[in-house]
C-alpha cells in the first residue's frame, strides 16, 4: 500500500521532499497509516492534533494516544483544543460543520506558522464515495459527482487511491494500533448514515459499488468527469436480494 500511496503522491504533485509537511493526525487508523507512510517515505512531518472535548474521556485519550505515537516516530506533535459546541452554537452551525471550520482554520494558521507546503488530511477511496453520494442527496448537481479531490489549495490527501480495507489490512500487517472514534458507529451523522446503512443496501445489489461510482479522474472537467462515473457502471448481473425494510431516512434513495 505504500507504493500505492507513493505513486498517488507523485502522479498529481502533491508533495516534494524539501519541505514539511503538516499532517493531521486524530489517532484513527487512516491518520495513523498516513503519518507512517509519509515518515517512511522520507518526509520531514509535524503531526498536528485538535482536541474538540466532544467525547470526554475518549477526546483526551486520542490525544494522549497521538502524543506517545508521534514520540516514538520522533515527529513534532502540535496541539489544540476547542470549544466546538459554544463556537457551533455562536455561529448557529452544526457539530460537524463547526469542527470542521475550525480544524481547517487552525491546520492553515499552523500550516503558514511552520513554513510547510501542504496539509496532508487521510480522507480515503471510500470518503470520496461518501462524499459524492451525499453531494447526490443534497442536491448539488453535476458539480457533486466530483467527490473529493485529491488537492484543494494547501490541503492534499494522499490515501485517496486507497480503501479502508486497504489501510486496515496494512496496519494489521505491520502490527500497528489505533484509536476508534465511537461516534464513527453512530448513524445519526449523514455521512456515517451513508457509510453504515446507505453503501451497504447498495452492495447487497452491486458488490463493486465503491469501484463503480469513485470519480476516475481529478483533473478532469466536471462534464467529462459525470460521463467517466456512469461508464464504469459495470455491465453485470446484480445480486438479487431479498426485500429489505428500508429506514425511513434512506427512503431518499
Amino acid at each position: 500500500m505504500r507504493d500505492v500511496v507513493r505513486a498517488y503522491i507523485e502522479k498529481y504533485r502533491l508533495l516534494t521532499e524539501n519541505r514539511p509537511v503538516l499532517v493531521g493526525v486524530s489517532g484513527g487508523a487512516d491518520s495513523i497509516a498516513l503519518l507512517t507512510i509519509l515518515v517512511e517515505s522520507g518526509y520531514s512531518c509535524i503531526a498536528a492534533h485538535c482536541n474538540f472535548h466532544l467525547r470526554g474521556d475518549e477526546s483526551l485519550r486520542d490525544e494522549q494516544f497521538v502524543r506517545e505515537y508521534t514520540r516514538k516516530l520522533d515527529v513534532p506533535f502540535l496541539m489544540t483544543d476547542f470549544d466546538t459546541r459554544k463556537y457551533a452554537a455562536d455561529r448557529h452551525l452544526s457539530i460537524e460543520m463547526a469542527a470542521r471550520e475550525l480544524r481547517y482554520g487552525w491546520f492553515e494558521e499552523q500550516r503558514a506558522a511552520t513554513g510547510a507546503q501542504a496539509v496532508a488530511v487521510a480522507h480515503h477511496r471510500d470518503d470520496s464515495v461518501e462524499t459524492l453520494l451525499m453531494n447526490l442527496v443534497r442536491g448539488t448537481g453535476i458539480r457533486g459527482m466530483s467527490g473529493i479531490r485529491p488537492r484543494n489549495g494547501f490541503v492534499v490527501r494522499p490515501l485517496l487511491a486507497v480503501s479502508r480495507e486497504d489501510i486496515l489490512e496494512w496496519l494489521a500487517g505491520r502490527g500497528l494500533t489505533y484509536v476508534t472514534d465511537s461516534t464513527n458507529l453512530s448513524d445519526a451523522y449523514t455521512r456515517n448514515f451513508i457509510r453504515l446503512r446507505v453503501l451497504p443496501l447498495l452492495e447487497e445489489i452491486n458488490p463493486s459499488v465503491k469501484l463503480s461510482a469513485r470519480p476516475r479522474r481529478d483533473n478532469q472537467n466536471v462534464t467529462s468527469r459525470t460521463k467517466s462515473i456512469s461508464c464504469q457502471m459495470p455491465f453485470t448481473k446484480f445480486k438479487k436480494v431479498k426485500s429489505t425494510k428500508v429506514p425511513t431516512a434512506a427512503i431518499i434513495w
